[in-house]
């Protein structure tokens, strides 16, 4: 078991808890993580938003029962974690990238920065229904960082200077990015978010259709090609 170092709330609905200790995990990978204390049968699957030596850091969002539990917990009390799950982004060396999320798909977008920053150029595009002013500090690893408040954030990008953009958010955001990004031959990842249950592939419940046929988002995504993917439309 694992202790809760702080868990605090950022905005009306959003929270980041950072937990104690060693933990191993790659940008755009997830844990699935419960109270240990409460009741709930499975855990939720929750996206790494920054990890280092000395303890792992989750940003999530409350949407129901179970994320209102995680929400109430407290420093010092214990959590069960699983993990690290998924595939995450792949790295990428002395290009120009475009990282792009609406809404909670900005939570991994900040170790995804932290591990590409060095080596490459970096724009980061966060998108809101209104301003979180917690987020300026991604400016850090970021040669420039723009907030999109209150509107369709893909009326708002100008993508022709990117070799790579990598998105997370709403499917119908990443789907008009990737159709942008078809049309201009650029390379796009998108990290879908569907329900999950095991977060290990045995129960199918986040199965998406790709060119590929059925794949399971928790094992094998959840970031996939854009190209790869039917978006649900």
């Amino acid at each position: 078991m694992s202790f809760i170092e702080y868990n605090k709330k950022i905005s009306d609905d959003m929270y980041i808890m950072r937990i104690n200790g060693e933990f191993k995990g790659d940008k755009g990978q997830f844990y699935m993580i419960k109270p240990v204390d409460k009741v709930m049968i499975i855990g939720r699957p929750i996206s790494i938003h920054n990890i280092d030596n000395e303890g792992i850091e989750f940003m999530y969002k409350v949407l129901g029962k179970g994320s209102k539990s995680l929400s109430e917990l407290k420093t010092g009390e214990q959590i069960d974690l699983k993990g690290p799950y998924g595939n995450g982004y792949p790295d990428f060396k002395d290009k120009k990238i475009a990282l792009i999320g609406g809404g909670t798909g900005v939570a991994p977008l900040y170790l995804l920065s932290k591990r590409l920053y060095k080596d490459n150029k970096i724009d980061i595009h966060l998108g809101f229904r209104k301003e979180e002013l917690y987020f300026s500090k991604y400016e850090k690893y970021a040669n420039e960082l723009k907030f999109h408040i209150g509107n369709d954030i893909t009326n708002e990008l100008n993508l022709d200077e990117y070799d790579i953009v990598l998105t997370c958010g709403p499917e119908i955001m990443q789907e008009k990015i990737y159709e942008i990004c078809k049309d201009k031959n650029i390379i796009h990842y998108a990290s879908l978010e569907k329900h999950m249950a095991c977060g290990i592939g045995a129960c199918l419940v986040c199965t998406c259709d790709t060119k590929q046929g059925n794949k399971r988002v928790c094992k094998d995504g959840p970031v996939f090609k854009g190209e790869d993917v039917f978006f649900i439309e």
